[in-house]
């Protein structure tokens, strides 16, 4: 008897909830739209200059080899023997849209856009 009304808000759920999960993957600056994986270069052009800029620290990562011996990083290939890993800078840049806003916290990794969060009100 409750079986369909069950299964009905079950499927619902399911729709509903990726959906929210992808909400922090995007901000919105007027009426542009930034989106986790662009360039530091990108969100500036949409959102203009960030209100603060923290340098938190460098983190490894594996880079891509395209060859062997070849280390392939962005635009630039490298050649060199060794470990494939290469240091990169990690900020966090905030956004303050007013009081009646939240803050928004992006986390670049290199010159990528990684994770977008949200803060408390603006100021």
């Amino acid at each position: 008897m409750f079986r369909p009304a069950l299964l009905a808000v079950l499927a619902c759920a399911a729709v509903i909830a990726p959906a929210a999960t992808r909400a922090d993957d995007n901000m919105r600056c007027g009426t542009r739209l930034v989106s986790v994986g662009e360039g530091k270069d990108k969100v500036r052009a949409l959102c203009g200059e960030p209100n603060d800029v923290a340098f938190v620290g460098t983190i490894g990562r594996r880079s891509v080899p395209t060859s062997p011996g070849t280390t392939r990083y962005g635009d630039y290939d490298y050649g060199f023997y060794g470990p494939a890993w290469v240091e990169q800078p990690v900020e966090v840049w905030t956004y303050n849209f007013g009081s009646s806003k939240l803050l928004r916290k992006l986390r670049f990794v290199g010159d990528q856009l990684v994770e977008i969060r949200t803060d408390g009100y603006g100021y």
